[in-house]
C-alpha cells in the first residue's frame, strides 16, 4: 500500500490531497480538513494520512493570509481579518467540494469536514450552511460565533489594544457572521453525526462554547444517540491528543 501526497491547486486554493496511489483516480468518501489559525495545510498531514489508510481522499486546504497564501501583513493586521478569514474558507469550502465532485474525485454523498481551533470553528459555521456536509468533526472549535467574538474583543482589550474600529463598525461586523452562528441555529445539524473534541484547560478557545451547544441539541439526537458525542478531555490544554486524533479518524469511519 502506497499513499502519496499531491500539490495541488484548486479554484486558486493552494490544497495538498492525501490517498492512496491505486484509488487516485477513482471517486472516494472525501475529508476536508481545515487548519487552525497562523497554521497551514502541511502541519494536518498526519490527519490526512491515517484517514487515507482508510480509503478516504483527505484535502487539506491554505485558508487565506496562511501558508501559501501568506501575505506580508502585521499579526495585528492578520488577528483583526479572523472573522472575515472564516467566513471565506467557509464560502471557499462549497466550491471545492463542487469542484471535486464534478471531476470525479469525490462522492457527493460521502463528503465530511473537519477542521482544529480555527478549523473547528469554520466546520460548524459550515455545518450551519451546507446540507452537504454528511459528517463533521470539531477539534477544539467553538459554534457560538458571537459570544466568541465578544470574547476575543474583551481578550484584546485586556491587553491593553485599542479597538481600531467603532461599536458601530462591531455590529456591522457581527452582522456579517451572524448567519454562520450554529449556536443560534441548531436545526441545521439535521441529525447529523457530529463529533467534538476539546480540552478542558485550553486557554485559547474556551470548551464551554461547543459544551452547552452539545448539551442543548443532543435532545435532538434522542433517536440515534450515538450519532453526536463530545470527548472532553480533562487535561489537555490548546493540542489535540494521540486519542483525539485516532477518534477524528474512527468518526469518519463509522460515519462516511
Amino acid at each position: 500500500m502506497m499513499i502519496g501526497i499531491a500539490k495541488k491547486n484548486v479554484n486558486g486554493i493552494p490544497v495538498l490531497e492525501v490517498g492512496k496511489y491505486e484509488l487516485e483516480k477513482k471517486a472516494l468518501p472525501t475529508v476536508f480538513f481545515i487548519h487552525g489559525f497562523t497554521s497551514a495545510k502541511e502541519h494536518n498531514l498526519h490527519y490526512a494520512y491515517l484517514l487515507a489508510e482508510k480509503n478516504f481522499r483527505a484535502v487539506l486546504p491554505d485558508v487565506n493570509f496562511h501558508g501559501e497564501r501568506s501575505k506580508p501583513i502585521s499579526e495585528k493586521e492578520r488577528n483583526m481579518q479572523f472573522w472575515s478569514i472564516v467566513v471565506q474558507t467557509i464560502e471557499e469550502l462549497n466550491g471545492l467540494k463542487d469542484t471535486y465532485v464534478t471531476s470525479g474525485l469525490t462522492l457527493s454523498e460521502k463528503i465530511g469536514v473537519a477542521g482544529l481551533s480555527m478549523g473547528g470553528i469554520v466546520t460548524l459555521g459550515a455545518l450551519s450552511r451546507y446540507s452537504w456536509i454528511k459528517t463533521a468533526v470539531s477539534l477544539m472549535g467553538s459554534p457560538a460565533y458571537e459570544t466568541l467574538s465578544h470574547e476575543l474583543l474583551g481578550q484584546f482589550e485586556k491587553q491593553g489594544e485599542k479597538l481600531p474600529f467603532t461599536d458601530e463598525q462591531v455590529k456591522t461586523e457581527l452582522k456579517k457572521i451572524e448567519k454562520y452562528d450554529l449556536s443560534k441555529r441548531p436545526d441545521a445539524l439535521q441529525e447529523r453525526p457530529l463529533l467534538f473534541w476539546h480540552g478542558k484547560n485550553d486557554p485559547v478557545i474556551p470548551y464551554r462554547h461547543a459544551w452547552d451547544f452539545y448539551h442543548e441539541v443532543k435532545d435532538g439526537y434522542k433517536d440515534h444517540p450515538e450519532k453526536i458525542q463530545f470527548l472532553l478531555d480533562e487535561r489537555a490544554q490548546h493540542k489535540v491528543t494521540r486519542e483525539g486524533v485516532l477518534k477524528t479518524v474512527e468518526w469518519f469511519e463509522k460515519y462516511l
